[in-house]
């Protein structure tokens, strides 16, 4: 008898053991913003956009992160036609400014752009400009559990706060449970906040410098029929760089 009771006794406690590790919706995405904002960066990428007559264009381009995605730099490398011109984020993408190589001159762009195609990407430069919106803008709500993309997954709703400067009404996210990676996420357009308008998908997710990297990502537009593959060349993370690289006057250098 005392063996059956050490048996229940042990499933009791296996029992509340897991339960007391499922964590609540704030730490899923405080931890999901933690891995997403890293202090600082510099990589290689390419980005492939297919218009929605198969025609494809191809990016390369070198990018630059500091104080975990508050500021970003990207310098075109390819094709020849943009090679050297730069676009520089500042303010998580409030503030955004170009550089033309063949004018050799730096425009601001208006304050509305961060909602604008990059490039004509699938992402926005709100998409691109790291921050805390997943936590500043948005109110995250724990939907249960899934398997997505063959991994065991958190399922997050955020809803956006009134008055959030954000374009998504809403967001559904997947997490990775064992890394916090969010492998999908659905976006709700503000002006259609009950159809998803894009998804974003990461793949050949790599440990780079102890940090879990989605490798390729893959921005479907569900609303244009079209779709953005960024693929990660190479990648440095935690290192030093130069506040003035942040800066109009290092956009002409």
């Amino acid at each position: 008898m005392y063996k059956y009771i050490t048996l229940l006794l042990i499933m009791f406690l296996a029992t509340g053991y897991s339960r007391s590790q499922e964590l609540a919706a704030g730490e899923i995405i405080n931890k999901v913003n933690e891995l997403m904002n890293q202090g600082s960066s510099k990589a290689i990428m390419t980005m492939t956009i297919t218009t929605s007559s198969g025609q494809k264009r191809t990016f390369e381009y070198l990018t630059y992160s500091k104080n975990k995605g508050e500021k970003n730099l990207m310098i075109y490398m390819a094709p020849k036609r943009v090679k050297g011109q730069k676009m520089l984020m500042l303010n998580n993408a409030d503030d955004i400014w170009a550089y033309f190589v063949r004018t050799k001159r730096v425009r601001k762009l208006a304050t509305h752009a961060k909602k604008q195609k990059m490039e004509g990407s699938d992402f926005s430069y709100e998409d691109m400009g790291g921050s805390n919106s997943f936590i500043t803008d948005f109110d995250a709500k724990k939907t249960g559990s899934e398997t997505k993309e063959g991994y065991k997954c958190y399922k997050l709703e955020l809803v956006k706060k009134p008055g959030s400067g954000s374009s998504y009404a809403k967001m559904i996210m997947w997490v990775i449970k064992e890394n916090f990676v969010p492998i999908v996420i659905d976006y709700y357009d503000e002006d259609s906040p009950d159809r998803v308008g894009k998804t974003l998908l990461q793949q050949n997710i790599k440990e780079i410098d102890g940090i879990p990297t989605g490798t390729k990502i893959i921005m479907t537009n569900k609303n244009d029929d079209t779709n953005t593959i960024m693929v990660i060349k190479e990648i440095e993370y935690n290192i030093q760089l130069d506040d003035d690289m942040f800066t109009e006057r290092g956009l002409r250098k």
